[in-house]
């Protein structure tokens, strides 16, 4: 039997944000019982937590279809749940190893159920966009980059209903299967607040070559785009929404080295305990998370 929980993350009350599955294991196990559970739990990521012989707890995400090597809401949930199960205490640094190094995380003392992680970010580079967007996306972008996270992005005018879009997933084409950030500026008194403060830009994000048609709220995805939007209002600290029909959103702080600090809430959906069968143990998966950090995922 297994611990878990399933938290809702970027979510500032219960049936918002983007659902996460939280299992703690005694050990790494092998990654297709990881795999089959997730496929299972059929949440955007489950997060795999375990502590490693020298003590430290390591992370591991996966899709209902595939593993992925960097996840912001389901490691915002996994803080939550190291919470809840003892393993961090508020306003405590901790570093979790993962496949894309090591990730600082901390629950905040200041709101409850807050709590914040810094991940890897690396400057967008433009790209021509391919034309069949303009009429996947209802006009033609501002502008279209890439990524070596994998993930491409894409600037519309504030003359395209950004929240209305629809069949974006299925229309999708070559290397925007993998991920693409369709986002949007928000008027400096944009009604729509976090932290009690307006937010700066939104985005909606469409991953189909992940097995996810729509992620509702995208850690990862804030963390590419923030340092772009800081720029451009010449701001280090701002917030992002995502618009999608589980709305939520984060404070990102833009850190030295390409760093982005998100912070969120998250709402605990249901706690209790799997029995899945035996994990088994994936021999070498010590070896498969780490500490340092790569300058992207």
């Amino acid at each position: 039997m297994q611990r878990a929980v399933l938290i809702e993350a970027f979510a500032e009350g219960p049936l918002r944000g983007n659902g996460a599955a939280v299992v703690e294991l005694n050990q790494a196990a092998g990654a297709k019982w990881m795999q089959d559970l997730a496929g299972s739990l059929k949440q955007s990521e489950t997060a795999f937590l375990w502590s490693n012989p020298e003590g430290q707890w390591c992370l591991r995400w996966f899709t209902p279809t595939c593993e992925v090597p960097l996840c912001g809401h389901a490691t915002l949930a996994s803080t939550l749940a190291l919470q809840r199960w003892g393993g961090i205490r508020s306003g405590e640094d901790l570093v979790l190893a993962s496949r894309s190094g090591g990730l600082t995380i901390r629950v905040e003392p200041e709101t409850e159920g807050a709590a914040s992680l810094v991940l890897p970010s690396e400057p967008l580079v433009g790209l021509d966009y391919p034309s069949y967007l303009t009429d996947v996306l209802g006009g033609e972008p501002l502008g279209y980059w890439g990524s070596t996270l994998g993930y491409r992005a894409v600037l519309l005018s504030n003359d395209i209903v950004l929240e209305t879009l629809t069949g974006v997933s299925e229309c999708l084409e070559g290397a925007d299967r993998q991920g693409l950030v369709v986002m949007q500026a928000l008027p400096s008194d944009s009604s729509i607040r976090l932290f009690g403060q307006p937010c700066d830009y939104q985005l909606r994000f469409f991953a189909p070559g992940l097995g996810i048609e729509e992620d509702p709220v995208t850690g990862s995805a804030h963390a590419l785009v923030a340092p772009w939007w800081a720029e451009q209002l010449s701001k280090t600290e701002l917030h992002g929404w995502q618009a999608s029909g589980r709305c939520g959103g984060m404070r990102c702080e833009v850190l030295e080295g390409y760093q982005i600090r998100l912070t969120g809430t998250g709402h605990v959906l249901w706690e209790g305990t799997i029995d899945a069968g035996t994990p088994g143990h994936e021999p070498g998966a010590w070896g498969v998370c780490r500490t340092e950090r790569h300058s992207a995922a």
